[in-house]
């Protein structure tokens, strides 16, 4: 049964089922045209075709999956199962690159000359723009609803009409010198991309569901909230951050001045809330942690309204992506180290 829980939601899938069942009569062109040609190359075109249909029904089944609401057995929600689709995409495209290769050194050994190559031309250049046209429907409704799965499909699909521009090009050539050889050829370098693709894919939904860093992501991150920092925001840190398909899950530590009661610095922790999802247009799921802050913190603090400072505020450094990231507050060397002569009379 589909679930569907708001529009975005609905425009996604919608949009996801369109360019699978045009997938699926790309892919009766591609294999009329292999039947037509014999050609290893267009064989190798056909092979993709299907691993996208495959993967594009699965990743509808994984969006259904993916759109359920958390509940006591998914806290986090059901957003990994986008990882496993992926990884499932990449085996295939693997496999499928492992399968180009293999025919095409055995029919390296005995090269014929395909057959009626410019129907197949012809079937492979229009399956390409169509590709193409898709990639540009699914960018654009990306663009428009703010979807970054859209937009990711959307080029995925246009990377593939680059990949059917190759191939017409190299189908062109042997159409002209009547080389056999030359199909093998064109086969071997499409399926070592394909392999290498596979390998990505593989490569980058192993870390998601590892749950590896996204160091760019955190870099962003520790820019907004330099950029958008209130005064009692006296640091950040041990900050993690987690995907689950669409969402991000964010958790840090906040330090607030040690006097704040507890709906202050709940307010604090709100604002920080405020300050992330401004930016994000994924689904972002922050928990706050509050710290207290201690005197000797005080040279590092600008809150200028504060009765209790013992030292006059002498620098503010800019966060960088390691404290951040840190489970030990920076301040805690300072803290941990001898305390500095300040006195604020004297500094008066």
């Amino acid at each position: 049964m589909l679930t569907i829980t708001n529009e975005l939601d609905r425009i996604k899938f919608k949009v996801q089922l369109r360019v699978v069942l045009t997938s699926v009569i790309l892919l009766g062109a591609k294999v009329l045209a292999y039947f037509l040609t014999d050609s290893i190359g267009i064989l190798t075109d056909a092979l993709e075709s299907i691993v996208n249909v495959l993967t594009g029904f699965i990743s509808l089944y994984s969006i259904n999956i993916a759109l359920k609401p958390k509940d006591a057995n998914h806290p986090f929600g059901h957003g990994k199962i986008e990882m496993l689709s992926a990884s499932v995409e990449g085996l295939l495209i693997l496999m499928a690159g492992l399968i180009i290769i293999y025919e095409a050194i055995v029919r390296l050994f005995s090269p014929s000359m395909p057959e009626k190559l410019d129907i197949g031309i012809l079937l492979v250049g229009v399956s390409g723009v169509i590709n193409y046209l898709l990639g540009w429907y699914s960018i654009n409704v990306g663009k428009k609803h703010n979807s970054i799965a859209l937009v990711a499909g959307g080029k995925h699909l246009q990377s593939d009409t680059y990949s059917s521009i190759g191939l017409v090009i190299g189908l062109i050539l042997l159409f002209i010198t009547k080389v056999a050889w030359i199909d093998s050829l064109i086969a071997l370098a499409f399926g070592s991309i394909i392999i290498y693709t596979g390998y990505k894919i593989l490569k980058e939904t192993t870390s998601n569901l590892m749950d590896e860093s996204d160091f760019v992501m955190l870099e962003k991150l520790t820019n907004i909230l330099w950029e958008n920092q209130s005064k009692y925001w006296i640091e950040i840190h041990n900050v993690k951050l987690v995907k689950y398909g669409e969402s991000h899950h964010i958790d840090c530590d906040l330090t607030v001045p040690w006097y704040m009661t507890v709906k202050d610095a709940h307010v604090e922790a709100d604002n920080l809330k405020k300050a992330i999802k401004s930016f994000y247009s994924e689904v972002v799921d922050l928990n706050v942690h509050t710290d207290q802050c201690k005197e000797v913190y005080c040279y590092l603090c600008n809150v200028d309204d504060c009765i209790y400072r013992r030292a006059l505020f002498e620098k503010r450094e800019k966060w960088t992506l390691n404290q951040l990231i840190s489970n030990k507050s920076t301040l805690q060397n300072i803290e941990d180290s001898p305390q500095k002569n300040y006195d604020l009379q004297d500094k008066m």
